[in-house]
């Protein structure tokens, strides 16, 4: 069985990559085009690309990547595929998608010591603008295809908020629906309303977002590469807030009055809460149980260096009856907080290269969630090394607090460090080391460390 799986594996990461290596250089995956805070108005030089893969990706648009782009972006990839099938030829037809494929060992510690853990994930996305296929003002609609193959890696290590984001919980065999809604721009897109299955972590709690600007030398290209699960979502939020890869249907509306503040607001199937798995399923459940968040935002610029930054903060609420070993509740309420700042700037003026910090916080009034604070923090460097400017290196510490209710200890804190290299065309190769002091499954659980390789291709 894991001979198959790696099979599996090292096929598709073989052919993606030659998909990598053909297209030119790349962005990270498109995020979706909400209202969102502009850090500076600065006209950024602007050309017109010559080739016919140019005109799906842009040279100058290479980025470091968050370590999921489909966990925290409404629409992956660069829409090469479409370009390559021949479908850029259909106005408003936007065919893209991404596959990350990752190994895992645990040296030491955790419930396994020394075992592998093979990891792949594949995103298939189709984005129509109706407003360019159909003249449908302001709209758009999106379908979302994932398949994941994959271990318990988190399991093997006794890792309860999980040092591997790409897996999740069972089943580790999965393929299903991950987004489909419809999106409507109003009021010269200052309002944004999307309705149906999306993934919540894009538009809330998300501090790996970039701030937007349009000044290419001051842009932050994603905040942070880490692979742990806290960078996507705040472990607060884990099992009611819908996300990678249980998203779940609901409407969401963004309102961004100004260039520098913005509000979202949604409310969704809240049956996660429960144990489904909402994202296996292609029809809401709506069965008493809702999830419903709000959060603002707002980004600015430091001093004559341009320095920019971001901080937000949000609350949310979790409706009907809910269980945990001994003890339950009905429903339950929580606040967070998230924020990043560049702090140096390399080239003033030239290009991005620099470090950015960021910080996140979460705390909830839960009897049943299995972790009730959180703090996370973390340092990301940019373009560092001479003649690599794509390539990123960071740290970070999640550290939870954990219910003991589930037999879990105390706490759980995941310290982990990267290296993020731009390989060739959209192909990205990251290595990664964590370590786990005190693995969250029990008391007696042995500190873990574990090495991570990751391979990322966008198309």
């Amino acid at each position: 069985m894991k001979r198959a799986l790696r099979r599996r594996v090292l096929v598709t990461a073989g052919t993606l990559l030659v998909v990598g290596l053909v297209s030119a250089q790349s962005h990270d995956s498109a995020a979706d085009a909400v209202p969102q805070p502009v850090a500076s108005s600065s006209p950024a030089a602007s050309s017109t690309p010559s080739s016919p893969i140019a005109k799906v990706i842009s040279s100058g648009d290479v980025q470091p990547i968050s370590a999921n782009p489909g966990a925290s972006n409404m629409i992956p990839g660069t829409g090469l595929l479409g370009h390559l099938i021949g479908l850029d030829n259909i106005p408003g037809v936007r065919v893209g998608g991404l596959w990350i494929g990752n190994a895992d060992y645990l040296f030491t510690g955790g419930v396994k010591p020394r075992t592998w853990s093979f990891n792949s994930l594949l995103f298939l996305n189709l984005n129509i603008d109706l407003e360019k296929l159909a003249g449908i003002p302001g709209a758009s609609m999106d379908a979302e295809l994932m398949q994941f193959n994959g271990e318990d890696a988190n399991g093997k290590a006794g890792v309860i908020t999980a040092y591997d984001g790409l897996t999740g919980p069972k089943p580790f065999v999965r393929t299903q629906l991950y987004e489909l809604w419809w999106r409507q721009s109003l009021f010269a897109g200052k309002l944004i309303i999307r309705v149906g299955k999306t993934t919540p972590p894009a538009d809330f709690n998300n501090v790996t977002r970039a701030v937007p600007t349009a000044d290419i030398s001051l842009k932050v290209p994603a905040v942070s590469g880490l692979i742990y699960t806290p960078i996507f979502k705040n472990p607060t939020l884990i099992g009611v807030m819908p996300g990678y890869y249980n998203t779940a249907y609901g409407i969401t509306a963004n309102y961004a009055p100004s260039k520098n503040f913005y509000l979202t607001y949604a409310i969704y199937d809240g049956a996660l809460s429960r144990g489904i798995q909402t994202g296996l399923r292609e029809e809401p459940v709506f069965d008493g149980h809702y999830f419903t968040i709000g959060e603002a935002g707002y980004a600015w610029t430091l001093g004559e260096h341009k320095l920019i930054g971001i901080v937000a903060a949000g609350g949310w609420a979790q409706t009907g009856e809910l269980y945990a070993p001994g003890t339950s509740q009905n429903a339950s309420e929580g606040f967070y907080t998230f924020g990043s700042q560049r702090l140096w700037r390399r080239h003033e003026g030239v290009d991005n290269s620099g470090i950015s910090a960021f910080f996140q916080f979460g705390i909830n009034d839960s009897r049943t969630m299995i972790a009730n604070e959180y703090f996370g923090a973390g340092f990301t460097g940019f373009g560092l090394l001479p003649h690599r400017p794509v390539d990123s290196i960071g740290t970070g510490l999640a550290w939870s607090w954990l219910n003991r209710r589930y037999g879990f200890r105390s706490n759980e804190a995941i310290l982990q460090t990267y290296y993020q290299m731009h390989l060739i065309g959209t192909s990205f190769l990251e290595p990664v080391l964590s370590y786990i002091p005190n693995p969250g499954e029990s008391r007696g659980t042995e500190g873990a460390v574990a090495v991570t390789a990751q391979l990322t291709v966008l198309f």
